[in-house]
């Protein structure tokens, strides 16, 4: 134990620099706004038995009040906010449960359901920091509610995950995230245990309606950015950790807005053995794509259908079945185009004139069974299998016909803002025919142990995948009415001084037509313990990952690799007055490439592409502290990841083309930090601030920028409420990053191209009057007597109407040869309207 006593006395030494002047730093860090309106706060759960049926008559009690479990378990009890309150579950023939020192905020409801155990082992008192449970694991967990409510052009889970230090994306119309440098292809979603997969062929974030995650069902979500266990899968970056929700009565629930509506329904047997969840959702974009520069006549239509339904044959043996069902129809026919760049003494216009039309189709669908068999009380376990299925089809015909000019500025000038001379005239036609069919099968076996502070899970999974596809895209560019051809030497002349003859032919083409299977057998075992030093709380993990694939498909030969990934975690609180938790890990992290990640920047297959590798290191700490009589809690992190094997690739919106090499090595490294806290009593807020530097090397030429190089990052997440009238709620969330590299024209070599796209900067507002929810009853003959929850209210996306891009588009100059970069700029200010209803 002597590195623990070393490593002990390094953290003590830390521990000296944490006095009241570091506090007050915080206080000023945090811009809260004070306020003295102080409250109640509520917890509320279900009371289960060791054969986890409710439990009838149990006693709850705090210091103030007191409430009993109803025939279902449930329980609702008021307690006192920002204070520390213990909380006492009694119950005849069942050893108590004590909840100790537990702080909630002012109007906060904290879900708790415990277990009630009949032998002679007491349950010890549950450790909860000042902002909810302790964080052994380095993962995040965001409260359901807080997704629902925070506005968004594309509210939901992604919305608020790029509010989190570490993750990023500089587009709001998409549901990806870059997380710590990754891209994404490199992050983990789990619905109820379950991979989660993405549509394939989208390339704008115009086709993205929805995100998978449906927020209205979801009771639990964690999150992590990097060093995650040996359970959470083989990517290079992130875990998104979803559970659906196990209704404990029935409930009906609706929404709507300018943007769409949804409903969920949630509902339970008689004899309480079957419990489902089901949400039905519609979308349409056409608000958010019009506020863009681009003028279209746009049709999109964004539907899914997802379930999640549980049958319990008895106390042991459970059956669950998720189900999902979405479609996406994208019609898209742009129409002009001006957009306004350069400086205040060379400013530049770019005038588009568009015709042809844009059609997408993605249809995908999901069906899992679960069976769950708990043969004690400290034994579990499950086999999962699961069928995935996406048709994708993107056909398009665009010819864009541009010019390129001088910009009038005189500010008494009819024509201000209009094209004055030309620099460059053009057309561009592109074309494109893509098909994907993709069926993915997987059959799991998971199990895990825990007895006495120690936990053993294991895994043993199987994965099918079968790809169909075909891709068919050309671009033909003519300027001044010559065709552009291809850099090749065929193409070589000396126009216009001699003509040349020859066909034809397209700028860029991919023709290509290919089918390819994986077989994956992948498993983990890990040991988790949590026990006591001396007087100091130590919990630590020891993991290792295998996964074994083989690749086959027509016109090549079978390809298989193996991988091992050993991962470990240690977490220590030590027996200090100040409470704070340290945490490291450190771990290998290897992706298997997906279909996408086998295909080059041509379309052909490399059945050589290898894993990714990576190592991970991360150093963090929580210290949690109380200010103005309110919890708060200070999450720090630095990382650092070692890439080798890398697979480069380019970013055209949010579609990923890879070299299908593995011929570069990369780094990531970065520091994160995240204040949680009530800056306003009653109403949970966080400050993320972080940086990052991701550089790679190919091909041993040197070191330059990663297209996901985020470097700087500030968000804000802010609820606020009028005190005189606190159903009247705010809701803020804000966004600045400084911009990634801009990319480079028709793919050429990126070491000539590092100039960045501008800072990505935007604010999001909601303002909603709360008529009713769980806290509030309105007596018999009330007219909201019948809603468990009802609010309306409005949002406004991009308040500060800044002018934020996504990617470039590169137009030549017919005098001088010049490439501009003319940004795609993204939405500007939109108004919507929404509300929210709970029978």
């Amino acid at each position: 134990m002597w590195a623990i006593q070393l490593l002990l006395n390094v953290l003590s030494s830390v521990n000296k620099f944490l006095t009241k002047e570091f506090t007050l730093w915080v206080v000023f860090f945090s811009l809260g706004t004070l306020l003295t309106y102080a409250q109640s706060a509520y917890i509320t759960g279900v009371v289960l038995d060791p054969n986890n049926t409710p439990l009838e008559n149990v006693n709850i009690t705090s210091t103030a009040n007191g409430t009993t479990t109803d025939v279902n378990g449930y329980f609702l009890l008021e307690i006192t906010a920002d204070l520390k309150t213990t909380i006492t579950f009694t119950h005849v023939g069942f050893e108590n449960v004590v909840l100790k020192d537990l702080i909630l905020n002012t109007n906060e409801t904290f879900e708790f359901n415990p277990v009630m155990r009949s032998d002679a082992i007491q349950i010890a008192g549950v450790e909860v920091s000042a902002t909810g449970d302790r964080n052994l694991e380095g993962v995040t967990t965001i409260d359901p509610e807080v997704v629902r409510k925070i506005p968004g052009a594309n509210a939901g889970v992604e919305n608020v995950l790029k509010l989190l230090p570490g993750v990023s994306f500089n587009n709001e119309l998409s549901t990806q995230y870059n997380v710590r440098g990754g891209n994404f292809d490199e992050n983990l979603v789990y619905v109820n245990g379950i991979e989660v997969y993405r549509t394939f062929l989208i390339r704008s974030a115009q086709q993205e309606g929805l995100s998978f995650v449906n927020s209205n069902m979801v009771t639990d979500l964690t999150f992590s950015a990097g060093g995650f266990q040996s359970k959470y899968g083989d990517r290079l970056s992130s875990v998104l950790d979803i559970t659906y929700k196990t209704p404990q009565n029935f409930s009906f629930s609706a929404e709507g807005s300018f943007l769409g509506v949804g409903s969920t329904l949630e509902a339970i047997s008689k004899n309480k053995k079957l419990t489902t969840v089901a949400g039905i959702r519609f979308r349409d974009n056409s608000l958010l794509v019009n506020s863009q520069q681009t003028n279209t006549n746009f049709n999109p239509s964004f539907f899914d259908f997802q379930n999640f339904s549980t049958y319990r044959f008895s106390n042991q043996v459970h059956l669950s079945f998720l189900g999902t069902y979405a479609i996406n129809q994208y019609e898209n026919e742009p129409l002009t185009r001006q957009t306004n760049f350069g400086t205040i003494n060379e400013p530049r216009a770019l005038l588009v004139f568009y015709e042809g039309l844009e059609k997408s189709r993605y249809e995908n669908v999901l069906g899992a069974l679960k069976l769950d068999y708990l043969p004690s009380n400290s034994t579990k376990l499950d086999i999962t299998g699961s069928l995935y299925h996406t048709k994708e089809d993107e056909f398009s015909d665009i010819i864009a016909s541009y010019e390129l000019g001088e910009i009038e500025t005189g500010l008494g000038s009819e024509n201000l803002g209009g094209v004055t001379s030309s620099r460059g005239v053009g057309s561009q036609q592109s074309r494109a025919r893509n098909q994907l069919d993709a069926l993915i099968f997987s059959l799991k076996h998971s199990g895990a142990y825990q007895k006495m502070g120690n936990s053993l899970e294991w895994s043993l999974k199987f994965t099918h995948e079968d790809f169909r596809d075909q891709l068919r895209e050309s671009e033909f560019i003519d300027s001044a009415g010559f065709f552009v051809r291809p850099r090749e030497p065929q193409f070589e002349n000396n126009q216009p001084e001699e003509p040349f003859t020859g066909d034809i032919v397209p700028f860029e083409s991919v023709r290509a037509t290919n089918a390819v299977q994986t077989n994956r057998w992948s498993g983990f075992v890990q040991f988790s313990r949590q026990t006591q030093w001396n007087t100091h709380d130590i919990y630590f993990n020891l993991g290792l990952r295998a996964q074994h694939w083989t690749l086959s498909g027509q016109g090549f030969n079978n390809n298989s690799q193996f991988l091992f990934s050993p991962r470990a975690q240690f977490s220590i609180k030590p027996n200090w007055e100040r409470d704070i938790l340290f945490r490291l890990a450190i771990g290998s992290y290897q992706q298997p490439p997906l279909y996408r990640e086998l295909r080059n920047l041509s379309g052909q297959v490399n059945p050589e592409v290898e894993a990714q590798k990576s190592l991970h290191f991360v150093v963090g700490s929580e210290f949690s502290f109380e200010l103005w009589n309110r919890p708060f809690s200070l999450v720090s992190e630095a990382y650092y990841k070692d890439m080798w094997d890398v697979n480069t690739y380019t970013i055209e919106d949010v579609r990923i083309r890879y070299a299908a090499n593995n011929n570069a090595e990369a780094y990531a490294f970065g520091f994160d930090f995240r204040l949680t806290g009530t800056f306003v009593p009653g109403a949970e807020s966080w400050v993320s601030v972080g940086y990052l530097q991701t550089e790679e090397n190919i091909a041993g030429r040197g070191y330059i920028s990663r297209p996901t190089d985020q470097r700087f990052k500030f968000a804000m997440l802010f609820q606020d409420y009028v005190p005189s009238i606190p159903n009247l709620k705010l809701y803020l969330n804000m966004v600045y990053n400084t911009g990634v590299p801009g990319g480079s024209p028709n793919n050429a070599d990126p070491y000539d191209f590092q100039n960045r796209l501008r800072d990505y900067r935007r604010v999001d507002l909601g303002i909603s009057y709360i008529f009713a929810d769980n806290k509030s009853k309105y007596p018999e003959g009330h007219w909201l007597h019948k809603f468990k929850e009802l609010s309306a209210g409005f949002e406004i996306f991009n308040m500060f109407n800044n002018q934020n891009s996504i990617t470039n588009t590169w137009v030549r100059d017919v005098d001088t040869q010049q490439q501009f970069a003319v940004p795609n700029f993204l939405t500007s200010r939109v108004f919507n309207l929404k509300f929210a209803l709970r029978f």
